[in-house]
């Protein structure tokens, strides 16, 4: 979907010439006062901005957006206030993000604004604004109006390398996430394997990244059990898709393994009809891990990148894997198969296997892969696990990013749930209990010990069922993009 165009702006906001002005507000002590950055357009209201915005009931809060007339106090006859919440001192980056976010969605079907929470934080804003201006519609006949066209990002000085350099890696950013949601939002008839590979390759092959595509006889030749029982099932043969960024010098290999089970009927264990609609977004992992290797070449980071991105469709049939089965993965390790919905962890285990024999200074998996990640941590909040340092180093670095990672323990004792009367390991243990920490466990079983590893389960977070908030539409969010970005970024930086 088209993005906003995003330009830097030093004029005078008060006299710009644009259909609406943006401000922020936040949540004071005594009422609605507002956010650092708006005094100019305060000067054009003399100085009764928020008193006029506490009329019409503004409060700061987060989420908030207020729409007033200026009646000629300026150029532009609309301002939109924007609450970014309480603040304490300066406003978190996230603060800046939700509340760009809101506006832009609530100025769909507007030409061109300006905004001044650029003035708090201009790469927050320039990505709040442009995945808050996100919407889906291809496939409408007839859509409402249409997301903002442009935003003007007030600056201190519009002609300075470094505002420039922001503005940059903010669109390429947004962009990145913008593409992981297309990829979720897609249904599934038009996204299944062949068809998500043929698209993975495509964007990769734009940016400059070398790629190999395994069909079923490739993935039967390479013994990729666990890719081939998953689709096994389903009229649409599974891939396994490689992409590789391989800069000059590159200061660290990074490897990243996604999860793309482009529909997942549960299997034979088959799941409720309830909502599964839903499970058109099983393969967002591998919908981040994609559109995050792309970033890494657009961005030029210094960093080797290989993506493993399994895909595959979880359906019933004659053909389909059973209860009882057993595959051997990749690698050689056997998998007694007790349930054919937990399927999103045999196809990252082959992954995960192979992304290791690429000797990776780093590993890092994202997948939709338990409802008990739900359970434990909401629809916000992915669980990360792995080598504890580097957990928490991507924990804290998916905090900043706004994505809310939380570090999360394997503890040892669960492995010995998962023995199987069989095989190596069984895929699911014989309880409900602690569900995203054992998917963590056996996933651990085909990482090397040696490996600096984490694993990212976004079950939750990566699909708006409910209304939009922030910068955040319905369907696809595109987590954990930002996260992983940020990774790398850091990767770059630090080793």
């Amino acid at each position: 979907m088209t993005s906003p165009k995003l330009t830097l702006t030093d004029a005078e906001v008060p006299a710009s010439k644009v259909d609406a002005v943006v401000v922020g507000t936040v949540k004071g002590d005594n009422g609605v006062a507002l956010a650092a950055g708006t005094e100019s357009v305060d000067a054009a209201f003399e100085g009764r901005l928020a008193e006029l915005l506490a009329l019409l009931g503004a409060t700061g809060k987060a989420d908030e957006v207020v729409k007033l007339p200026t009646r000629g106090s300026t150029a532009a006859p609309l301002l939109v206030a924007t609450g970014l919440g309480k603040v304490d001192g300066e406003p978190a980056a996230e603060q800046v993000r939700r509340a760009a976010g809101a506006a832009a969605r609530a100025l769909s079907g507007t030409g061109r604004a300006v905004t001044t929470l650029s003035r708090l934080d201009l790469g927050a804003a320039a990505e709040g604004t442009a995945l808050g201006a996100y919407a889906f519609t291809a496939y409408r006949a007839q859509s409402d109006g249409g997301p903002l066209e442009r935003m003007d990002l007030s600056v201190p000085s519009a002609r300075a390398a470094a505002p420039k350099r922001e503005l940059g890696r903010a669109v390429a950013v947004a962009e990145a996430v913008r593409a992981a949601r297309d990829l979720v939002n897609t249904p599934p008839n038009d996204l299944y394997p062949a068809s998500f590979a043929e698209r993975a390759e495509a964007l990769a092959r734009d940016a400059g990244l070398r790629t190999e595509v395994l069909d079923e006889k490739a993935l039967r030749s390479g013994g990729y059990g666990g890719i081939l029982g998953v689709g096994g099932g389903s009229s649409r043969p599974p891939r396994l898709v490689r992409l590789h960024h391989e800069p000059a010098a590159a200061k660290a290999r990074v490897a990243l393994v996604g999860k793309g089970v482009t529909f997942d009927t549960g299997g034979i264990s088959i799941k409720p009809a309830a909502n599964m609609d839903h499970m058109t977004s099983d393969m967002a992992g591998a919908a981040a891990v994609v559109a995050t290797a792309v970033l890494a070449a657009r961005l030029e980071l210094p960093v080797e990148v290989i993506a493993t991105v399994p895909m595959a469709e979880n359906m019933p049939s004659a053909t389909a894997y059973r209860p009882g089965d057993v595959l051997t993965l990749y690698g050689g390790k056997t998998v007694e198969v007790l349930n054919t919905d937990a399927e999103g962890r045999l196809i990252l285990a082959d992954a995960l296997v192979r992304a290791g024999q690429d000797s990776p200074d780093y590993l890092i998996d994202t997948a939709t892969l338990t409802g008990a990640q739900v359970v434990a941590l909401g629809n916000r909040t992915p669980g990360v696990m792995g080598t504890p340092e580097f957990r928490d180093r991507v924990v804290t670095l998916s905090q900043h990013a706004g994505e809310n990672g939380w570090a999360m323990p394997l503890p040892d004792h669960l492995r010995s749930e998962l023995d199987s009367r069989l095989a190596d390991i069984a895929n699911v243990t014989g309880n409900r209990w602690a569900g995203m920490l054992v998917a963590g466990v056996f996933l651990a079983e085909f990482v090397d010990d040696a490996t600096t590893w984490a694993h990212v389960d976004i079950a939750g977070p990566a699909f708006n069922a409910g209304s939009p908030w922030g910068y955040t539409a319905k369907g696809g969010t595109g987590v954990p993009v930002r996260t992983i970005a940020a990774v790398l970024a850091d990767i770059a930086e630090h080793g």
